[in-house]
């Protein structure tokens, strides 16, 4: 066997964890969903202005998947992934404590930052789902962080704005 052939072999080796064609639609489709639903997150975080975007979230989902998917294509048994969840979860923790930002220490009410950092955790957590091969999960658990990111200001708002409403008749009945 001459030289080149040897080198040929072995490169086709390195790329001999996919096996078959119904393997390559599974990882694809894995991935593609985390990188989607990490960009619908990302985008709607953009769209707010805020720091961590449409790349961070979708690298952050398809990083997750990854973690969990390469593992179980390698045949990595239940406690063994329950590891790797493990590691996702306190190093998705190290990201979003990036993303967080405290004002002055006097004012311990001025932090920021902390709805990108839990929206992060949520896109680890998306991947993962789409990277075991729970899509459906992945999806319905989006569609709920959106929901969650886009309604929930304005309930605050309304809330705040009744509370505000009741608190100046209040102190009008006082004087």
């Amino acid at each position: 066997m001459d030289y080149w052939q040897r080198i040929l072999l072995t490169a086709q080796s390195e790329f001999a964890d996919i096996t078959d064609v119904e393997e390559v639609t599974r990882i694809t489709v894995r991935l593609l969903m985390a990188a989607f639903l990490g960009a619908v997150l990302g985008f709607e975080r953009e769209h707010k202005g805020k720091s961590a975007g449409v790349r961070t979230h979708m690298l952050v989902s398809v990083g997750a998947a990854l973690f969990v998917l390469a593992p179980s294509m390698a045949g990595a048994e239940a406690d063994a992934l329950s590891r790797v969840i493990q590691g996702i979860v306190a190093g998705i923790g190290f990201l979003g404590a990036g993303t967080i930002l405290k004002g002055n220490g006097l004012d311990p009410s001025n932090v920021r930052g902390l709805t990108t950092a839990a929206g992060l955790w949520m896109t680890a957590a998306i991947g993962t789902a789409a990277g075991m091969g729970r899509e459906a999960t992945a999806l319905i658990s989006t569609l709920l962080a959106l929901l969650v990111l886009s309604s929930m200001p304005w309930v605050v708002e309304k809330i705040e704005g009744q509370e505000g409403r009741t608190r100046e008749e209040g102190e009008d009945t006082k004087h």
